[in-house]
């Protein structure tokens, strides 16, 4: 018998978590994390000097959404991977149609703009920080999504490590937005999508050494 075979056989075994429990541990430990991160921020970033003028743009919003849809996205993955032979299914269309959705925005702006223009867009004024500090800021969330996993029965620890750092990603980016004043879509969904997914990745490969039980 194949190792995921014998998983999969000893989770159908396990008693299923209550429902809604998984779900709620993990927009806790995601609140403590977002707070943590805009503290982080606030001391170090401060918030960008045209907030109060960015917040009443549309693009603002649709930044900060996006990057809020992954919280969310990976909190609906790990409220499915928390549980014992959780399988994310449909999900994971919640976790790339922001991405399809934001590359047509940037496609279509990039077409009425020239080579130089479009460049600009692309790289703005901190591509080389922007995912880097998105990776920093995940740290809080996704020690915090660890620890609601640990307190459940997640199987497939590859995914739910991805799901945890998605999540983490995903409240770090929004908290960032905060902060970053780059306003348009070919860099939001460049950098910030390679944030977010660089995330994803580190907790793809931190979740078989961190969940295991």
């Amino acid at each position: 018998m194949r190792t995921d075979d014998l998983i999969d056989a000893l989770a159908m075994e396990t008693p299923a978590a209550p429902v809604g429990l998984p779900f709620r541990r993990i927009a806790i430990a995601a609140g403590l994390g977002a707070i943590a991160a805009l503290a982080v921020v606030m001391a170090w970033l401060g918030p960008r000097p045209d907030l109060h003028v960015a917040m009443r743009g549309g693009f603002f919003w649709i930044k900060f959404a996006y990057a809020a849809s992954f919280a969310i996205s990976g909190a609906a993955l790990a409220d499915r991977y928390g549980r014992p032979g959780g399988r994310g299914r449909w999900r994971w269309a919640l976790v790339f149609a922001p991405v399809a959705v934001l590359a047509v925005m940037a496609v279509a702006a990039a077409l009425g703009e020239g080579v130089r223009q479009m460049h600009a867009d692309w790289m703005g004024q901190s591509w080389n920080v922007c995912p880097f500090r998105i990776l920093a800021l995940a740290v809080p969330s996704f020690l915090g999504a660890l620890w609601a996993f640990r307190r459940l029965a997640p199987t497939r620890l590859g995914l739910a490590g991805f799901a945890a750092g998605l999540l983490a990603g995903g409240v770090s980016a929004a908290v960032y937005s905060l902060a970053c004043q780059e306003s348009t879509a070919l860099f939001v969904v460049t950098w910030y999508t390679l944030g977010i997914f660089a995330c994803g990745g580190v907790g793809a490969l931190l979740g078989p050494r961190l969940l295991r039980w």
